[in-house]
């Protein structure tokens, strides 16, 4: 009977670690780790010189992602944290900025879209509102227009120091707003 109760508890050990593989859980800490993100973007830049300042232009961050729903608040982060990962995917400025940290923000944002997805795929499963809906590509197509007008202004500026410093600081700006939203939800 012991060679029994051993190999019941052995299936019972495979089952449950099975069960745990195969139905993954959403484990993302959006206040825990948006402090991370601005803390490696504050770590990975240089100065912000006063030459710059001229080339501060107005993104139009696309406000009404504050009005979003606690249901789509983390397609909202998923496609915000997508848009971040594909900007600093090229063009940086490498000479002027710590890579170690470039690559710690660049590899945080990834892991985080992973762990977001899993969220994502459970919210999804779960939601069929279609005003919802609506909402939410309303919303994921204003983040989509506001990088656009980034990823132009980086490219009208030849990617300089000035302009990838400019853009650092409006994701700083853009991050303290989701902290924000992320704390109200």
């Amino acid at each position: 009977t012991l060679s029994v109760h051993r190999s019941v508890f052995q299936v019972c050990i495979t089952l449950a670690l099975y069960t745990k593989i195969s139905d993954p859980i959403c484990h993302f800490q959006g206040v825990k780790v948006n402090y991370y993100n601005m803390n490696l973007l504050h770590k990975m830049g240089g100065y912000f010189s006063q030459h710059c300042l001229s080339e501060i232009p107005d993104f139009r961050f696309p406000m009404e992602i504050t009005k979003v729903t606690q249901k789509n608040i983390t397609m909202i982060i998923y496609e915000f944290l997508q848009q971040i990962f594909q900007l600093f995917s090229k063009n940086l400025p490498l000479g002027a900025w710590n890579t170690i940290q470039i690559e710690k923000f660049q590899n945080g944002i990834y892991h985080q879209i992973e762990e977001l997805e899993i969220c994502l795929s459970e919210e999804q499963s779960k939601a069929r509102n279609t005003f919802q809906t609506w909402i939410l590509k309303s919303t994921t197509f204003s983040m989509k227009k506001y990088f656009q007008r980034i990823t132009s202004f980086l490219k009208d500026n030849q990617y300089s120091h000035c302009s990838w410093e400019t853009v650092r600081m409006e994701l700083r700006t853009c991050l303290k707003i989701f902290d924000r939203l992320m704390k109200n939800h």
